[in-house]
């Protein structure tokens, strides 16, 4: 076996090849049994393992394989129908075998698999009766003999040596230039021929250069006729397996090579040398297309791990009696080969899961009208330099009542935190280690195993997972994953005399403070930045990292996209674009949670990788514990000055005082439901009432056009109201004495504010006409009564 090594690795790769085919193959052949393609390739892919396997004196793999040729023969030649049964006995058979390679790939010989139970049920799939047996008396003689041509290859030789045809020319054969040039009537019998006689009489130029310079054929022409000439690769040869470690050390060395590339750049740009200059942007470029072509080894498309789904749908929806269809889409897109492997596991189990728990029994999806047959979607796609993979199910979709009930129970939350939590942020608890709301334990799951172990897993390659559920129609599972894990594109900034890099990806757009045409806002105590008419949210980075906190002025934002939120990270500097190698960070430098790697930088010092999601989501929730101590601060600091959001209400400026605005929204038109006599519409678990500050001041006009609604959220006790506002216009400081008006109802009174008259709102009357029964003492229901 020794001496057999090298090929005994070959056969176990190709027959691993084979079988992950054939798998694919005959959940295909399932849906098109009548496909002879099919039946035709599966045939010949167990016919292959079966010959080598004798050859290499494995006798069980040889007996096992020939068994199911043997069915295999009989469905091909149609002796035999294909139907369900059959193929879940070939699939035994494949199992079997794959059972017996992992043996031989792991003790060098074939395990004590029970291949004989295999065989007989093999058989007695063979021997089912069927009204097809007299179908294929018609099929030639040589095509129905594909096993006894492979155990008896000399008397068939023998027997068809006088019926051969003449063996064809091949198809790829090369032909003379001269032939082809005249066969397409790009050149003359006679002009080739004299060119022919020159080549005799010892003119050592090509035929097409002899041509061409005395004009008798033109470049295209031949140039056409070369590159027909040029003999086509076969796909054995098309491509060569290449050792997984060989290239994952290119990949470090063309990471080396980046970073040395940058620091000689940087070197030469000193300098100023201009010769220098171009040789270093010349060597930049190659190492940049090195690098390209380095990365595009390892890019593998994610149907390499998809192709092993449909096996697992089928069994597992087939075990639970249910219906299930799988549809693929974007199974093209690429990913490191690093990041597939990572990626496999979790996908799979969010399949099973959704497979078990998401699609319902054929039963209840007829009683909930739903077609009886589920759909499962795995949906691949680019989205911002990272690769977006969904698992959405069509199926009953989260139980988010149940979820809460159960987080209680096991003390991850508390019931008053419910009622003001997100629908999401409750769906997301099931991510939390040992949580699981199913009924009983299965194989399948139940164990609140597993969950836990998907978020981990995409977080330990720097992707995110999220969920999204609407009852009654179904779940989406979204993975977010970078495209690779070695060089990426980034931004180097400045923040307290300390260099960080952000990845590129994240960066949406930069914008420079510099305190007077641009300014840094506060909102309740937060810092906004006014983005073309609406507010971003800010984080200050400095802060973020418990570093020296600085001014507002001669500073840059950073607009960043993360988790499907957008927010503006403000830095002291920002220096420059460089590609930069993402060296792995130790365990501790991971558990602070906000950087994602380090790299060398091009004058040779370590620059830590921000993390761009964990920042958002650890600074968001700083600034809202600060929210209140910062307002309450800048409250004793201004005196008698009172912060206004300034809206619009038809041709009216409206001011809120913005200590009571909770948060800006806005919602598509066709969210809003109405409950009586009331608009209301559903927001974070919760029947939110909303009142139109157009009908509630009489400001009555033509209504905007958009597919979505601008409101103001005024939240308190558990309780919410929304104020619809045509759009929102400013934040603005208003230090004036207010002018009571006792005339309008609504309105406390008017202003003069950014040299403009504006109204002030009753806000509790505004409130108390979306609900009024917001600030009675029943606080028992979750939902706002609309």
């Amino acid at each position: 076996m020794e001496d057999l090594g090298e090929i005994v690795g070959e056969f176990l790769m190709e027959s691993h090849e084979n079988l992950d085919q054939i798998d694919r193959d005959l959940v295909s052949l399932e849906q098109e049994p009548a496909s002879r393609d099919l039946i035709s390739r599966i045939f010949r892919a167990i016919h292959t393992i079966k010959g080598t396997s004798g050859f290499l004196a494995f006798s069980r793999l040889e007996k096992l394989a020939h068994a199911g040729e043997s069915l295999l023969s009989r469905l091909r030649d149609g002796v035999q129908p294909v139907t369900p049964d059959t193929i879940t006995v070939l699939l035994v058979c494949i199992d079997g075998v794959r059972s017996i390679l992992a043996s031989i790939e792991e003790n060098g010989s074939e395990a004590e698999v029970d291949i004989e139970s295999m065989i007989v049920r093999i058989k007695a799939q063979m021997d089912v009766p069927t009204d097809a047996a007299a179908a294929p008396a018609a099929a030639p003689a040589a095509e129905a003999a594909p096993v006894a041509e492979a155990e008896a290859p000399a008397s068939v030789e023998q027997e068809g040596a006088a019926a051969r045809p003449a063996p064809e020319p091949v198809s790829d054969q090369r032909q003379p230039l001269g032939q082809m040039l005249v066969d397409a009537g790009a050149a003359q019998p006679s002009d080739v021929a004299s060119a022919l006689q020159q080549q005799i009489e010892g003119d050592e130029r090509k035929l097409g250069t002899i041509l061409l310079e005395e004009g008798k054929a033109q470049p295209a022409a031949v140039s056409e006729a070369l590159q027909s000439q040029a003999p086509k690769r076969s796909i054995a040869d098309s491509a060569i397996r290449v050792d997984v470690d060989l290239l994952d050390t290119l990949l470090n060395m063309v990471g080396e090579l980046v970073l040395a590339r940058n620091q000689l750049v940087r070197g030469v740009m000193e300098i100023g040398d201009s010769g220098l200059v171009r040789s270093a942007q010349r060597l930049g470029m190659i190492t940049s297309e090195l690098q390209e072509g380095i990365m595009k080894t390892r890019m593998q498309p994610i149907e390499h791990i998809w192709s092993k789904l449909p096996r697992v749908v089928r069994d597992l929806s087939n075990s639970l009696g249910k219906q299930v269809a799988l549809e693929m889409q974007g199974k093209e897109t690429e990913l490191d080969r690093s990041l597939l492997e990572a990626v496999k596991d979790p996908l799979t189990h969010l399949v099973r899961n959704a497979v078990d728990h998401g699609i319902e029994e054929p039963e209840r999806r007829i009683a909930a009208g739903k077609d009886p047959e589920g759909t499962l979607t795995l949906r691949a796609y680019h989205e911002g330099g990272h690769v977006a993979v969904e698992v959405a199910d069509n199926g009953a979709g989260l139980n988010v009542e149940r979820i809460a009930q159960k987080a209680v129970e096991n003390g991850l939350l508390r019931p008053e935190q419910i009622p003001n939590m997100d629908k999401r942020d409750i769906m997301a608890m099931v991510f939390q280690p040992g949580f699981s709301t199913a009924a009983k334990v299965t194989n399948v799951s139940g164990r609140g195993v597993g969950m836990d172990v998907v978020k981990t897993n995409i977080e330990n390659i720097g992707g995110a997972v999220s969920v999204d559920s609407t009852p009654g129609e179904g779940t989406v599972w979204r993975l977010t994953i970078p495209l690779t894990l070695a060089i990426i594109q980034a931004l180097t900034v400045d923040c307290a005399d300390q260099r960080y890099v952000v990845p590129q990806v994240a960066v949406l757009e930069l914008v420079f403070i510099d305190g007077n045409t641009t300014k840094v806002e506060y909102a309740s105590g937060a810092p906004v930045y006014r983005l073309r008419g609406k507010l971003l949210p800010l984080v200050r980075l400095d802060r973020a990292l418990g570093l020296e906190v600085g001014g507002d002025q001669g500073v840059y934002i950073m607009v960043l996209q993360a988790d499907g939120r957008r927010f503006g990270l403000v830095v002291d500097r920002v220096l420059n674009t460089e590609e930069v190698v993402v060296k792995a960070l130790n365990t501790r430098f991971k558990d602070i949670g906000l950087y994602a790697g380090a790299t060398i930088l091009g004058d040779g010092k370590v620059g830590l990788i921000l993390d761009v999601s964990s920042l958002a989501r650890r600074s968001h929730l700083a600034v809202d514990s600060e929210r209140e101590t910062v307002a309450d601060k800048r409250g004793q600091q201004g005196g008698g000055t009172e912060r206004l959001l300034v809206t619009a209400v038809g041709e009216r400026r409206v001011a809120i005082p913005l200590d009571t605005v909770t948060r800006l929204e806005e919602f598509p038109r066709d969210r809003i439901e109405h409950a009586g006599s009331r608009e209301v519409v559903q927001y974070r678990g919760q029947i939110l009432p909303l009142v139109r500050l157009s009908h509630l001041l009489g400001a009555y006009g033509e209504e905007l056009e958009g597919d979505t609604v601008s409101v103001v959220v005024y939240s308190e006790g558990g309780k919410s109201v929304a104020l619809v506002v045509d759009r929102i216009v400013d934040i603005a400081e208003n230090s004036t004495t207010a002018r009571r008006d006792a005339e309008e109802d609504g309105l406390v009174g008017t202003a003069v504010i950014q040299q403009r008259v504006t109204e002030l709102l009753d806000v509790r009357r505004a409130i108390l006409a979306a609900d009024p029964n917001f600030y009675s003492d029943s606080m028992d229901d979750m939902l706002v009564e609309a």
